[in-house]
């Protein structure tokens, strides 16, 4: 059974925000317009934490991209009175949007404040509807959303492979945020395969997970700032 995870790279990240563009663009997240954005009510299914160091003119920024942990032992779907988000076989922690009823207290418990709010019906300019991803389910007013490591693109790949019928191959699996990243930061792959890229980079002397002493296992790793790398 596979067992999706990802790995970024810190000493790779230059904060460019092509992520953030990108998984918005693939899982057709809409605007909320700088009135709802003061409220918070913006939505970022791929985040990114800018930290500064220092004063002008000796500064330091480190960036830290942001999407959902994807836990092991998540805390979210433990709250969930209606069962709208769970973990499945492959370790994704999925929502079931048709069946979220919008009480939010999986928010609340998501010590990494990944998930968001549909505070509106989805609208988009004239503009941008021709780029809507049809793959990606539409979100209704009312629920709560947030990344699910691009899983339309994970059910793509095993249609491919079924027709080929072969089993998945290392790399067959991109989600949007990893491909547009321009210095490659971001792995993804099957942390139960110990041939993947992404189960070698989880297990560097450099990996780290996020707020890991609460116990919710994490599949997101990253790898600390350094000079040297690993393969």
């Amino acid at each position: 059974m596979n067992r999706w995870g990802m790995v970024i790279d810190l000493d790779r990240c230059t904060g460019c925000q092509a992520c953030i563009v990108a998984c918005r663009q693939e899982n057709n997240i809409p605007f909320a317009g700088e009135r709802w954005a003061k409220l918070g009510r913006a939505k970022f299914w791929m985040n990114l934490i800018a930290e500064v160091k220092g004063h002008y003119p000796n500064v330091k920024m480190h960036f830290i991209p942001v999407p959902c942990m994807h836990c092991d032992r998540p805390p979210c779907t433990t709250v969930c009175p209606v069962e709208a988000t769970y973990k499945n076989p492959e370790g994704i922690v999925a929502q079931v949007y048709p069946r979220c009823i919008g009480v939010r207290m999986c928010v609340s418990n998501c010590p990494y404040t990944v998930r968001y709010f549909n505070w509106h019906a989805p609208s988009w300019p004239n503009e941008y509807k021709r780029g809507l991803n049809p793959d990606v389910y539409k979100r209704r007013k009312g629920i709560t959303e947030k990344c699910n490591f691009c899983i339309q693109r994970i059910r793509k790949a095993k249609e491919i492979a079924r027709k080929e019928k072969r089993k998945i191959r290392d790399g067959d699996i991109t989600p949007a945020c990893a491909e547009t990243c321009p210095t490659e930061a971001i792995t993804f792959g099957d942390l139960n395969d110990p041939h993947s890229r992404v189960f070698r980079l989880s297990k560097s002397r450099r990996a780290f997970r996020l707020l890991e002493e609460l116990g919710t296992e994490p599949k997101v790793y990253y790898l600390k700032e350094g000079e040297w790398k690993d393969g």
